[in-house]
């Protein structure tokens, strides 16, 4: 069942006088903010979907992380520890 011409100009009509000429536009704008937000909650989901989909296809396995033994933490080291002497 669909909405002919009639009906629609009826339900606009409807809606002017319920709320007035200066409150339909604070109304749509808040029904674009919401739209909006749904859409961006979406956009979201699907990315992290889409996110573990791939992580379960090729996981991350610990092998290619490198592991921080004594030799690589004394060459990852980028503080310098020397002192200045005080006067």
């Amino acid at each position: 069942m669909s909405l002919g011409w009639n009906e629609i100009l009826l339900i606009l009509l409807i809606v002017l006088l319920l709320f007035g000429g200066r409150k339909i536009p604070e109304l749509m704008r808040g029904l674009g903010k919401g739209i909006r937000e749904f859409n961006d909650a979406k956009t979201n989901v699907r990315k992290e979907i889409e996110e573990g989909i791939v992580e379960k296809e090729h996981p991350v396995t610990s092998a290619t992380t490198p592991v921080n033994t004594p030799a690589t933490a004394s060459t990852n080291n980028t503080t310098s520890h020397t002192s200045t002497p005080l006067p």
